[in-house]
């Protein structure tokens, strides 16, 4: 088996346009995925013309672009902003805001109005039901689950993605997301449970290009390369 075998569709995360542009020509990659945090990161200064400059390098795959505010009028006026940017653009929204308060009544505003959501920062099985019901039967919506931040806590993240595909399936345009992507075998994961997508950073994606490897292989050049740098460092044990 290799990647390209693979029924889950892989979207890069990141903020680097230089890197987005590379990555769209890569075909294991069918979209896009950012965040304030990530743009932060980057550098980026101007949101909005950020996300233009993204759009028109990444015209034809999906692309998810986050609101910040931490109100819900504002929120809602934030996304409606973002969904006029591009026909492939999808508003991220998050399940609650810095407060706690549930964003699912904005979800089912917005859903219904036909806006194409990724609804973040999923973490129970309490945020999926809340998610799954808020969104609309017609409207495409995306339900990114934070399955690689659960695992970072000792949290198994398994039973919850596998619900969470259950949940969802009632909704013929619901997609269920694994987020915070961690190592190739997440991939392997999410595939086998039945995810519709996976995000991962541009570390992961290249690692896919061993996707299949032998065991056997794979051990061999780990011991060539122990004896190649312990050659190119001169190093001796007298005996």
């Amino acid at each position: 088996m290799n990647a390209a075998d693979l029924k889950i569709r892989i979207y890069a995360d990141g903020a680097d346009l230089s890197v987005i542009k590379a990555l769209n020509t890569n075909p294991l990659v069918s979209g896009f995925t950012t965040n304030p945090s990530l743009m932060r990161s980057a550098g980026i200064e101007d949101y909005k013309a950020f996300a233009l400059k993204v759009l028109a390098a990444v015209p034809d795959k999906p692309i998810s672009f986050e609101v910040f505010a931490d109100d819900f009028p504002t929120m809602e006026k934030q996304a409606r902003v973002i969904a006029t940017w591009g026909a492939n653009a999808n508003v991220k929204i998050p399940i609650t805001n810095t407060k706690g308060e549930s964003a699912t009544d904005l979800i089912r505003t917005l859903s219904a109005d036909g806006i194409s959501l990724n609804i973040t920062a999923l973490f129970t099985i309490e945020h999926v039901r809340a998610a799954a019901d808020a969104v609309h039967a017609g409207s495409s919506a995306i339900l990114s689950v934070f399955a690689g931040r659960l695992a970072d806590v000792g949290i198994d993240p398994i039973p919850l993605m596998q619900e969470a595909v259950e949940l969802a399936a009632p909704k013929p345009k619901a997609e269920v997301l694994w987020a915070s992507t961690r190592e190739v075998f997440n991939v392997v994961e999410a595939d086998r449970i039945g995810c519709h997508i996976i995000t991962a950073p541009e570390a992961v994606i290249k690692k896919l290009g061993g996707f299949g490897a032998k065991a056997g292989d794979i051990g061999l050049e780990a011991v060539k390369a122990f004896y190649r740098d312990a050659q190119a460092a001169g190093f001796d044990i007298p005996v």
